[in-house]
């Protein structure tokens, strides 16, 4: 089917349209409007096309009858012929294409007119609505002015009494500066003479806290005896007083642990000035730390040593003593305080401490070249009660001891130590109170299973609750 066809059904079927009744605006009627435009567009092509054809036709007539004749000095010209336009003539085609675009024309025209007269109503509405709208927008427009109106009562209002208050407070900020700078010139005049005065006492307090330390370092040797008779004790030094019990024991197994860590080859001094002994286990602990050390351990006993803490001298590999101090050896079962123990719990008992005895004793009767059968005798022998004492100088002959001294110096103690402030360890020390008949005494803490007391008690100034 050709251009001219479709055309032709086209208009054949908008001229059946028009007669018909205009139906509402629809999908379908999108698409009849898409159709029109596409008859307009043909028949505006078709018109614009048609003339042009026809024009160039008639030019070119016109130009074949304008000849120029040339012979021998002879020149012949046509007259030209006056062009004029030709009357316009459409087809039969087009002007029934103009027709139905005139006709779809007025069937737009028409739904249009239909569309308007059926939204009136709406538009009425919409008319009312807008006046309803514009007259709540002034009332409220009104409402605005009035609040700004008081707004701006309240404003002035406020400004006055802030204006007020402004000129108070600049006022009361005078006297405030003017107070300020009389209490900063004091101010500055009482910190010029405070700080005068603790200028001062800074280099009182500078002064005496350096008159608190001595003028020395401690001494380190790897032989401490000098001149045979003089030990010489570094700050590698752990105190030993009192009872052992287990708090001593961690202290002093600590301090060997950290001195070893420090330096592992400078002597380490355990310092008794008094103990009666005490815990098996806690002594024992302190034994095998004693041997187990990389830097030798010198034990040094100024007065007194019995018991466990006898055993640790005379077990170092070098103790030193005053020629005065006293050195007690005796066996483990005449310093147990019993309570209410069958004949079972006593055999019990006693088989318990004689296999401490042979763990403890055994090293000491050894190293004296005796077994330890002959150190039992030889204690009854020199007491009747076991206990067997000796002065530092006859403990030397018996291999108690190692080395009797005249003098100790003490160079860890560089620090005053009736200063308020001293560092100087405090010993583990237990209240002392009063039993039932009045008499002072000590209660030992309790002990873990399978360990009992091993020290020097003849008064029962020590004892268990």
């Amino acid at each position: 089917m050709n251009y001219r066809s479709a055309l032709a059904a086209l208009i054949i079927f908008g001229s059946v349209a028009v007669y018909a009744e205009v139906p509402s605006y629809t999908p379908e009627t999108k698409k009849e409007e898409a159709a029109t435009t596409d008859v307009e567009k043909v028949d505006t092509d078709v018109v614009k096309t048609e003339p042009k054809k026809k024009a160039k036709e008639r030019a070119d007539e016109d130009n074949t009858t304008q000849t120029v004749f040339d012979e021998g000095n002879v020149k012949t010209k046509a007259k030209k012929t006056k062009k004029q336009k030709p009357k316009e003539i459409l087809d039969p085609e087009t002007k029934a294409l103009q027709q139905a675009k005139k006709k779809l024309s007025m069937r737009n025209s028409l739904r249009n007119e239909r569309l308007k007269n059926e939204n009136a109503d709406l538009l009425a509405r919409l008319q009312k609505i807008k006046w309803e709208k514009q007259i709540i927008a002034e009332q409220l427009d009104l409402e605005d002015l009035k609040r700004e109106r008081d707004r701006r009562d309240e404003t002035l209002a406020y400004q006055d009494e802030l204006s007020r208050l402004t000129r108070e407070a600049s006022l009361a900020k005078a006297r405030a500066t003017k107070l300020s700078s009389e209490l900063n010139a004091r101010q500055t005049e009482w910190d010029a003479r405070v700080s005068k005065l603790n200028s001062e006492i800074e280099v009182l307090k500078i002064k005496k806290e350096r008159d608190i330390y001595a003028d020395r370092e401690p001494i380190y040797l790897d032989n401490p005896l000098k001149d045979e008779n003089t030990l010489v004790i570094s700050d590698r030094r752990i105190a030993l007083n009192g009872p052992i019990l287990s708090d001593t024991a961690d202290y002093i197994t600590t301090r060997i642990n950290y001195y070893n860590n420090k330096e592992g080859n400078k002597p380490i001094f355990i310092v008794i000035d008094s103990s009666p002994g005490g815990s098996v286990m806690a002594g024992y602990r302190i034994l095998k730390a004693m041997e187990g050390s990389k830097a030798p351990i010198f034990v040094v006993v100024k007065s007194f040593a019995a018991s466990m803490a006898a055993t640790m001298v005379t077990l170092a590999k070098q103790s030193f003593a005053y020629p005065n101090a006293i050195l007690l050896h005796h066996q483990i079962s005449s310093t147990f305080f019993f309570t209410r123990l069958n004949l079972t719990q006593q055999k019990e008992f006693y088989e318990e401490s004689k296999k401490w005895w042979q763990r403890l004793a055994s090293p000491v009767a050894s190293k004296m070249g005796i077994t330890t059968r002959e150190f039992i005798k030889k204690m009854y022998k020199h007491s009747s009660d076991g206990d067997w004492t000796e002065f530092a100088t006859e403990a030397k002959k018996l291999k108690w001891v190692d080395h009797i001294v005249d003098r100790i110096e003490e160079t860890s103690l560089l620090k005053d130590p009736n200063s308020e402030k001293s560092e100087v360890k405090k010993d583990i020390v237990l209240a002392e109170v009063v039993d039932k008949k009045g008499k002072p005494v000590v209660y030992l803490p309790r002990l873990s299973p399978k360990d009992m007391y091993f020290m020097y008690n003849p008064d029962q100034y020590y004892q268990l609750r």
